[in-house]
């Protein structure tokens, strides 16, 4: 059974539906049998925005290097990667199939412009907190940030993704953004205004690798890991119904919605990462409904 699937969220992130399906055609079959190994066509987008998850394929014994990282390659010959918010092009990819010597593919980096938010009401012991809770952010940080490093063989990020929930888009991903009055860094995912206890669904298949109630400044916050270094991180949650080593299914139930942390009003927070670089997720999921987005009481901040 093939696990490589090109949906709609999936030609999004390459930014060019006919790439996508190009790439489907040109899945290759997992390594079996003998004789000598054909060089295979490598398929990619020829641009990318910034933000965005970006899938190949290439032979399925191929070594593919990008930024500085030898990319897994599943046996269906697929591979994934991310293109951060501050990205310039070209990207550059290396890729050696075992028929071949290195060839190099370059992809466009597509701009996009990044909108200023002006968050107000925030707690100021969260916007300039003391050295004792300065140092417990920089920990719990860096508890986030390890399990985003993972790199499991799992390819659940292939699937099409949907919506964790449903509702106004409050907050996009990569606006510059201040916190009463004081620049911070940059949104790092997509907000959707939510009342507090709406429940919170995985939005594709994956694997709990990280959840606390009670983090300083996101709150209830989870981690999924979509397999490949892809992951979704949640935040400011009232409630978590999943425990680490967990595995989940696309539309399972993970919590409740909520405005813990440094938060004005209850929203869902997502964020999608490859490794360490941030990602867009409103470029892997569908269009909003329509009858969701109708205006709310609920706000957003983060």
């Amino acid at each position: 059974m093939r696990a490589w699937r090109w949906g709609a969220g999936i030609a999004i992130a390459l930014a060019c539906a006919p790439i996508a399906l190009a790439a489907k055609k040109a899945e290759p079959e997992p390594i079996g049998g003998g004789g000598a190994i054909p060089v295979r066509h490598t398929v990619l987008p020829k641009s990318a925005s910034q933000g965005a998850l970006v899938l190949g394929v290439t032979h399925p014994a191929a070594i593919v290097e990008y930024a500085g990282r030898t990319l897994r390659v599943t046996p269906y010959g697929s591979f994934v990667f991310g293109i951060g918010r501050d990205a310039v092009g070209p990207a550059v990819l290396r890729i050696k199939q075992p028929a071949s010597g290195w060839i190099e593919h370059r992809l466009d980096v597509v701009p996009r412009q990044w909108p200023v938010e002006h968050i107000r009401g925030v707690p100021p012991r969260t916007v300039d907190p003391p050295p004792e809770i300065a140092a417990r952010i920089a920990r719990e940080q860096a508890a986030v940030a390890a399990v985003r490093g993972r790199d499991d063989a799992r390819s659940d990020f292939v699937a099409d993704f949907i919506w964790p929930v449903q509702g106004r888009i409050s907050g996009r991903f990569g606006s510059a953004r201040s916190y009463n009055g004081k620049p911070g860094t940059p949104h790092s995912g997509t907000d959707v205004a939510a009342a507090t206890g709406t429940p919170l669904r995985a939005p594709a298949a994956g694997l709990i690798s990280f959840a606390n109630a009670d983090l300083y400044l996101t709150g209830g916050t989870l981690v999924l890991d979509h397999g490949h270094g892809v992951s979704s991180t949640f935040l400011h949650l009232s409630r978590i119904d999943v425990r680490v080593g967990q595995a989940v299914k696309q539309g399972d139930l993970l919590g409740e919605i909520g405005a813990t942390g440094r938060a004005t009003g209850p929203h869902m927070h997502w964020g999608l990462n490859w490794f360490e670089v941030r990602l867009d997720p409103q470029l892997l999921a569908p269009p909003m409904p329509a009858a969701a987005t109708a205006p709310q009481r609920a706000v957003k901040a983060d």
